[in-house]
């Protein structure tokens, strides 16, 4: 043969299949075996649970690393450690990484980072979500400070992404130090519970040596620890399967990007028909508690609500529902917890959802049931003032249609919170079980009548005809309504069909804000 001639194209083409098919064990069958032996699916595995009928199109397949100090020059796998591509799920294009461990435990280099970045710059060109599975032991130390600068290039890729493209990330092995970073940039984190998975910025080992603290790597950085305490996850699975299955469920209510709406599904529930019996779950004593997602329930189409953060900071739910088949966002106070008053942990919960659906067109519906913020030292010390202001920020900021319904409390600073009409709310509506006030009856009555109630002879009867005499002014939502604060007072069987009717209405809102390069939220 012809030095100039080429080998048979069918021999090239044989090449090609034995080159993919090594590519496409990643860093070999033992390996592989011994992912399996932990639970673990592979990256390829997963995204073909993860696109419709297994098939993608990966892209940078036989990516390598350049370096070649401490034997990496001999250690060359193609795809670097990470399978990048794109698919569809649900018929519409997502793009996706998932970190291989077979291959170097995972850990990311200058090509790996590479390779998610150009996800990221394929996906915002298009305008496409991005699912990352993270599965990964660190930055990859051979690469020194090269690795470094790949998380960077990830990091910025994350930002950049940011209210453009929604970002999904499946914890679905460790994390630790820099690695942590690019999923908390992210707008959802799943994490899958069991010890092969955990996150943390500093392990066990040095935590003991630092602190002399000895504590598991599940209590440091389990799914348990971080959807219950940190608030760092938002969603906490049992296996890789229901890990999918939940990003499936989550993007069937994202947009594909910021320029489009969130996909409207026909659910067959009328948008007129009543939320019958929803007025019976409110306790006659507005100081019993209750469960405010059997509301939701009963508002929204089938029953059906995907919960984010249900298992931290319960006193608020947010969440995302269908009302006539149109997507919300649902903001609610849960009198089940501390009363449904708001703390540090529920006001920063609230403001992300809150900017999280105005980033993508997703309209706000806010269930009101508050008696104010929490009060004492230990919320004071901590900043309460400061992320209260978060919750006030993110709902004045939003400009996408707000409607508000004040279910029972509604008072003080709390009450300014969850929406009205002056913060920017476009509709607000009251139950007629609803109390609108700066405070409770009884703190307003010992502070507004405290010399009457110190030099009676009966400072109890006075307090209790004051306090009634209260709640005949307040504890009703009228006078609200006669100052046009309240657009109007409604059956509670009607809720979801003025609900839908407003967000019917509200379909063509346009808001001007001033020009400005961003705000300075008190985070």
């Amino acid at each position: 043969m012809s030095i100039y001639e080429k080998p048979p194209v069918e021999k090239l083409i044989e090449e090609l299949r034995q080159l993919k098919e090594k590519a496409y064990k990643g860093g070999g069958d033992e390996r592989i075996q011994f992912q399996h032996s932990k639970g673990k699916l592979t990256a390829r595995e997963r995204l073909a649970l993860l696109f419709d009928d297994g098939k993608y199109n990966e892209i940078m397949t036989f990516a390598t690393t350049r370096a070649t100090e401490f034997g990496l020059d001999k250690q060359r796998f193609y795809g670097d450690g990470v399978v990048t591509g794109w698919g569809k799920v649900d018929g519409r294009t997502v793009f996706a990484y998932a970190q291989d461990f077979t291959v170097l435990g995972g850990s990311l280099g200058e090509t790996h980072a590479n390779k998610i970045v150009r996800v990221y710059e394929l996906a915002l060109k298009v305008g496409a979500p991005v699912v990352g599975i993270n599965d990964s032991g660190g930055a990859r130390i051979q690469e020194g400070a090269m690795s470094l600068e790949g998380y960077g290039a990830v990091f910025k890729m994350n930002v950049m992404a940011s209210g453009v493209i929604p970002q999904i990330t499946i914890m679905a092995g460790p994390a630790a130090g820099g690695a942590v970073y690019s999923p908390a940039l992210t707008d959802f984190i799943i994490m899958i519970k069991g010890d092969a998975y955990y996150m943390f910025v500093t392990g066990p080992e040095i935590t003991k040596v630092v602190l002399g603290e000895e504590v598991s790597f599940q209590d440091l950085g389990g799914a348990v620890v971080h959807a219950t305490k940190s608030g760092v996850v938002h969603f906490m699975v049992d296996n890789e399967q229901e890990a999918i299955n939940l990003t499936k469920r989550l993007l069937s209510y994202l947009p594909s990007n910021n320029m489009e709406e969130p996909p409207y599904i026909d659910t067959g529930d009328p948008a007129d028909r009543d939320a019958a019996g929803v007025e019976q779950i409110v306790p006659n004593d507005a100081a019993k508690p209750y469960n405010m997602r059997e509301i939701i329930y009963k508002i929204v189409d089938n029953g059906e609500f995907l919960e984010v953060h249900r298992h931290w900071a319960q006193n608020i739910i947010v969440g995302f529902a269908r009302i006539a088949g149109n997507v919300v966002g649902i903001v609610a106070n849960n009198p089940e917890e501390f009363g449904g008053s708001i703390d540090i942990d529920a006001a920063d919960k609230a403001a992300r959802f809150i900017r999280f659906c105005d980033a993508f067109n997703i309209p706000l519906i806010s269930l009101v049931d508050t008696p104010g913020y929490v009060p004492g030292t230990e919320q004071e010390y901590k900043g309460i003032i400061r992320h209260g202001a978060k919750m006030l920020y993110a709902f004045a900021e939003a400009t996408v249609p707000k409607i508000t319904v004040i279910i029972r409390k509604s008072y003080g600073g709390a009450h300014i919170a969850m929406s009205i009409k002056s913060l920017g709310a476009d509709l607000v509506y009251a139950w007629p079980t609803a109390e609108i006030a700066v405070t409770g009856p009884e703190g307003a009555v010992r502070i507004l009548y405290r010399k009457e109630i110190q030099q009676a002879t009966n400072p109890d009867d006075v307090l209790k005809q004051r306090i009634a005499e209260y709640r005949k002014l307040f504890a009703n939502p009228y006078w609200a309504a006669e100052k046009g604060l309240v657009d109007d007072v409604i059956e509670p069987k009607d809720t979801r069909r003025v609900i839908a009717a407003g967000l019917e209405m509200l379909k063509t809102k346009r808001e001007y804000r001033y020009p400005k390069k961003h705000g300075n939220i008190p985070l």
